[in-house]
């Protein structure tokens, strides 16, 4: 069973919650997903009155990581997706008469 909000520790929660709050970045050519625009994490961290902003950071940055592995992953499998049904169905040695 995956684990639930309530399962993490409070300083992982608050990561949780400030980085959904980050607005993402994506590149406008080619649709690639650069990650989130940390910009804004200071201002975030002050707002939300986080004590430990090393150790918050930290896991912000651990989430980021794997959110990013997960969204390029999708992408890429989407594009290959599109490229293959592009192609056409091709010839199928199988389905040739001899």
């Amino acid at each position: 069973m995956p684990p639930t909000m309530g399962d993490f520790p409070p300083e992982v929660q608050v990561a949780f919650l400030l980085h959904d709050l980050l607005p993402d970045r994506w590149d406008g050519m080619s649709g690639s997903y650069f990650g989130k625009d940390m910009a804004a994490l200071g201002t975030l961290l002050d707002v939300h009155e986080v004590d430990d902003k090393r150790n918050t950071v930290f896991w912000i940055k651990q989430i980021e990581a794997k959110n990013s592995e997960v969204i390029n992953k999708k992408i890429d499998r989407k594009r290959k997706a599109s490229q293959n049904k592009a192609k056409g169905p091709g010839i199928n040695s199988a389905n040739l008469k001899r």
